[in-house]
């Protein structure tokens, strides 16, 4: 069904709603910060597993990844034009529901999501580091370096990182340029005759998996890939007439980022057997060093790769940490968790309570010889995000009975409708072909989030904090 625009009248000329906060981000601004939010680890990383999964069609699981973003940006579309407010999902579910426990639950998901993807990021910067330095390292050893990288990023949060969207300009250059680099070399090694390109149509299955199964398996891992865009919607007061540019940017830096990914997976199959991609956790470094062995500039990928890793965890962390320090500020969470350091005036107990999080997490999985370390984090961060956006799709329905004034984008009803089927077949067990793993971790951070809870909801004598409180903790500010 075709996306249609709510014909109602602005509240002014602009359709911008009154607010505290700069519009400084146009259109240009916007589009490289969705693309850098969404370029990163999962690329970097997964495309190897994804190869695992399905053979040479690796592009496929992409695709499909993409397709099921792009209706779930719909939904976030309509509701961010809608309610142009710095927020996101624990707001518009608020607004839907109005049910304390179910706002709590979305924030602290997304906080957990944070999390988990922060700790894929941390394994991905140690094994990049060993390729770039060329040392084979032991996995205790590449599980020390990555608890290391995770204890800088604590030090950095800890003092107090302001990042701009100037910043993020920079920031995804970088990571860009990288992946251009995998795809010309890669283009250029396929032009000369030396590449296999039967490969790149051929389906290879793990013997106890259907095609169906294995393609669902690869997407929900690559589905890590594309996530990001949501994000936006939290610069929604601080862009220029936000419900004119927002349909048009986010739909066209989905679209930028899925070309990319898609021609990455073809020269990733197409240059390096599958059986060198699969269990690879620098599978982007092994397409350029064999497609150009001796060309200096592929020298620099794993450090490129290191930039962009690291980049996401720690923006990761620190919205991790600001969202835990915000639930406890409103009195959601024990309230410990809301101290800030006198002189840095950074949640300092928040950001310790997230570390310690994400160091068990890498610690858990690192042990675990069953199933790849990266693929099992970052399969962990699709399905937590993907149960959001579950809840996200039929929020925007619920919404429909809420009515405003100004111009507003309509997403129909179809595409969200499709959206939490392809949502929930993307997180049930039976049809996605996760590991146990990735529900026991999910799982096991939902529990400590019910106990903080529940122990904070005693304190207060069973008197629950009204839901949008819950909404509002994502945007408190770290400061006494």
């Amino acid at each position: 069904m075709t996306a249609t625009s709510n014909t109602k009248p602005p509240t002014t000329d602009t359709g911008e709603t009154p607010t505290e906060l700069k519009r400084a981000i146009g259109p240009k601004l916007l589009l490289l910060f969705i693309i850098g939010d969404i370029l990163g680890t999962g690329v970097y990383a997964l495309t190897g597993q994804v190869a695992a999964e399905v053979g040479g069609a690796a592009w496929l699981p992409f695709l499909i990844a993409f397709a099921v973003a792009l209706v779930t940006a719909f939904s976030y579309l309509e509701l961010v034009t809608k309610y142009p407010q710095t927020a996101g999902a624990a707001l518009y579910v608020h607004k839907a529901f109005g049910i304390h426990f179910v706002t709590f639950i979305v924030c602290f998901v997304v906080m957990c999501s944070g999390i988990t993807s922060a700790s894929t990021a941390a394994r991905a910067f140690a094994a990049n580091l060993a390729a770039g330095i060329g040392v084979e390292l032991s996995n205790g050893a590449v599980m020390a370096i990555a608890m290391g990288f995770m204890l800088l990023v604590m030090a950095i949060n800890f003092r107090g990182v302001s990042e701009s969207v100037k910043a993020n300009v920079v920031l995804t250059l970088v990571e860009l340029s990288g992946l251009l680099m995998v795809i010309m070399i890669g283009f250029w090694f396929i032009a000369g005759g030396n590449a296999d390109w039967g490969r790149v149509v051929l389906f290879e299955t793990p013997g106890d998996k259907s095609l169906l199964l294995s393609i669902s398996t690869a997407t929900s891992l690559a589905f890590f890939a594309m996530v990001g865009f949501e994000d936006s919607v939290n610069m929604a007061e601080e862009t220029k007439d936000p419900s004119r540019i927002f349909p048009k940017v986010m739909l066209t830096g989905l679209g930028i980022a899925a070309v990319i990914y898609v021609l990455v997976a073809i020269c990733a199959v197409a240059v390096v057997p599958i059986g060198e991609l699969a269990d690879n956790e620098t599978p982007l470094v092994t397409v350029v060093n064999t497609a150009a062995p001796d060309f200096p500039i592929g020298q620099l990928l794993p450090f490129i790769s290191m930039f962009a890793v690291a980049n996401s965890a720690l923006i990761n962390m620190m919205m991790a940490s600001r969202l835990l320090y915000g639930m406890s500020r409103q009195g959601v969470l024990p309230g410990f968790l809301s101290k800030v350091h006198a002189k840095r005036q950074t949640p300092w107990a928040s950001i310790l309570f997230t570390t310690a999080l994400s160091l068990a997490l890498i610690g858990y999985v690192s042990l675990s010889p069953e199933s790849p370390i990266v693929a099992v984090l970052g399969g962990t961060t699709s399905l937590l995000l993907l149960a959001v956006f579950a809840v996200v799709n039929v929020t925007v329905l619920v919404l429909r009975r809420d009515r405003v004034t100004q111009k507003h984008f309509r997403a129909g009803t179809v595409l969200p409708v499709i959206g939490v089927a392809a949502c929930l077949w993307l997180v049930l067990p039976v049809s996605s072909g996760r590991g146990a793993e990735q529900y026991e971790i999910a799982g096991g951070l939902l529990v400590i989030g019910i106990v903080l809870w529940a122990a904070t909801f005693v304190s207060r004598r069973g008197k629950p904090v009204p839901s949008e409180a819950i909404a509002d903790a994502e945007h408190a500010d770290p400061r006494p």
